[in-house]
């Protein structure tokens, strides 16, 4: 059995690339905006969000997670939307 350090040394540095993947989709939703701008293409595609929850649930080996992995990426989607939605308006 590992150690409650060595657990939490392991959990650290995933967060650690967590973060870095974080900041990297996050400019990449930028890029998105700047399309969806100069197309004149609305912030929110429903259809679109429902079809990447469920690819995100079909990517994990263990489905157990699968509600778990919902839950993240609508919350990492409305982030991105948040994001899309002050480019718009010119606050980024």
């Amino acid at each position: 059995m590992k150690s409650l350090e060595e657990c939490r040394a392991a959990i650290d540095a995933v967060d650690r690339e967590i973060v870095r993947l974080f900041e990297e989709r996050m400019k990449l939703c930028q890029d998105v905006a700047r399309y969806k701008i100069a197309n004149g293409l609305p912030v929110l595609d429903r259809s679109r969000e429902e079809k990447v929850l469920e690819s995100r649930a079909a990517m994990l080996q263990d489905a157990y997670w699968a509600s778990s992995v919902r839950v993240l990426f609508e919350q990492v989607m409305a982030l991105s939307r948040a994001e899309q939605e002050k480019l718009q308006k010119g606050e980024g």
